[in-house]
């Protein structure tokens, strides 16, 4: 039998019970002189599409959000302005409205509503018990379709923990507020919000599975796949070493950053420690939790690239917060909880600090397409394969509000959407219009979804 010609879009570095998944390479394309690493796959033609979803809650200053003109050339307004150096790679869609999100005659409970209807376009039911529905959403239309080409069909990932039962908010379930992917009418996937359980999803080591105690003489997963890390090298092309070599370092600067989290967060519970003669409670994992709110999505934003680039999923959703999270900002010079501050009741002060975290929120935006940016593949970046949808189930906090909400979308699907313009929609224009349109262009056609009306124009 005769060796392939170019490396196997499913390869991985290999060692000790680990396996690493590697990036899109130049040598995974037809044509490409490589000899066979014994992994039977066929080459990739071309970098596959990805799709992914960014939440933020409690909405946002519109007045600030929304580009005074349509069309090319737009002025950035203040809260978009981080995203300058992207400005030709973001789609601003304004007009697109969530109306499953509204009460329609069932009352108060708009922050839970607008979590539970983003992705889905359904009326959640009103309660909080246990007989929750509202219906299946668009990541996972994707995942149950396209999710068997990766090793995760779908990755969700939150910076912010929350009960999955109970009431939350105005008789709706906490699972409603916490979660933005559901599988079906009644399951909803729980987000990971610890760094160190997504970093060891996504590089499976057995290493990794210590005691709390063993955890500071944890060696790097790169440790046991370094031998077959230099056989590839040996046979790579100086681009593809060099997408390699930075691959490589991001996973192991990840692992640093966990350990100190985890190094820092020993050091707060021994300060914290009960004095001599003290009941003693029972001690939890030390977490890899940032004790910085700013780190903590960096770090999970980290995975998250990276996850994306080695084509461990190719769907995945991403709440920077819980909806109706009432979050303090003080890193940031805004001490106050973020959901009492979106009730602004038009004042001008609090329309501000409103103002201010919704620029620190799309700082953290910036922060991640420029990694997806920076990542090379097929001759071009990873971020023109990836469809990012960034935005609020709430426009205005005051008013809850789900109409003309702030969404916007990055990266240019492979060349099937036209970027670096301001796109204004008819009034209540179907979110899940724009939904349909994503799922034609990654391979999960549907008729409907949700409350949709057809695919939304405008996109090419």
């Amino acid at each position: 039998m005769s060796e392939p010609t170019s490396l196997p879009r499913r390869a991985f570095l290999r060692g000790a019970g680990t396996a690493i998944a590697l990036p899109f390479l130049d040598a995974m394309l037809p044509g490409s002189i490589l000899g066979s690493l014994g992994l039977a796959a066929e080459p990739a033609k071309k970098p596959p599409l990805r799709m992914a979803f960014l939440y933020v809650p409690n909405g946002v200053h519109m007045q600030s959000w929304t580009p005074a003109k349509e069309g090319t050339g737009f002025e950035l307004p203040p809260i978009l302005r981080p995203l300058k150096p992207f400005q030709n790679d973001i789609l601003i869609l304004s007009g697109l409205t969530q109306d499953k999100a509204h009460p329609n005659g069932d009352g108060p409970g708009d922050h839970a509503r607008a979590a539970a209807a983003f992705l889905t376009g359904c009326q959640p039911r009103k309660t909080g018990g246990a007989n929750i529905r509202v219906g299946v959403s668009v990541d996972q239309v994707a995942a149950q379709k396209i999710g068997g080409a990766t090793r995760f069909a779908s990755l969700e990932l939150g910076c912010e923990e929350g009960a999955q039962s109970g009431s939350c908010d105005s008789g709706y379930s906490c699972a409603y507020s916490n979660n933005l992917s559901w599988r079906s009418e009644s399951s909803f996937l729980a987000k990971e919000t610890d760094p160190r359980q997504v970093f060891e999803r996504l590089f499976p080591n057995l290493a990794t599975r210590q005691s709390a105690n063993a955890r500071k003489y944890r060696q790097s997963v790169l440790d046991f796949v370094l031998e077959d890390a230099s056989k590839l090298r040996a046979r790579l092309g100086a681009t593809d070493q060099r997408k390699v070599d930075e691959y490589l370092t991001a996973i192991r600067e990840i692992e640093a950053r966990l350990d100190k989290a985890e190094k820092e967060a020993r050091e707060r519970k021994e300060a914290e420690k009960p004095p001599a003669g003290a009941v003693k409670l029972a001690q939890s994992m030390p977490s890899s939790v940032p004790s910085k709110y700013q780190d903590h999505i960096r770090l999970m934003g980290d995975l998250f690239m990276l996850a994306l680039q080695a084509d461990l999923t190719r769907v995945a959703t991403f709440m920077l917060a819980n909806e109706g999270s009432n979050r303090s900002y003080k890193d940031i010079g805004v001490p106050d909880g973020h959901h009492d501050l979106s009730h602004h009741g038009n004042e001008k002060p609090k329309q501000e600090k409103i103002e201010k975290i919704n620029v620190f929120q799309v700082e953290q935006l910036a922060y991640v397409l420029e990694k997806l940016k920076a990542a090379k593949e097929g001759g071009r970046s990873l971020l023109d394969s990836c469809m990012i949808l960034y935005g609020s189930g709430i426009s205005d906090g005051n008013a809850h509000n789900h109409n003309k909400l702030p969404i916007l979308l990055a990266g240019k699907g492979g060349g099937s959407i036209r970027t670096g313009r301001h796109v204004r929609y008819p009034k209540n224009t179907p979110l899940n219009n724009l939904f349909l349109s994503l799922l034609d262009r990654i391979g999960a056609p549907v008729e409907k979804l949700g409350d949709s009306t057809g695919r939304l124009e405008g996109l090419t």
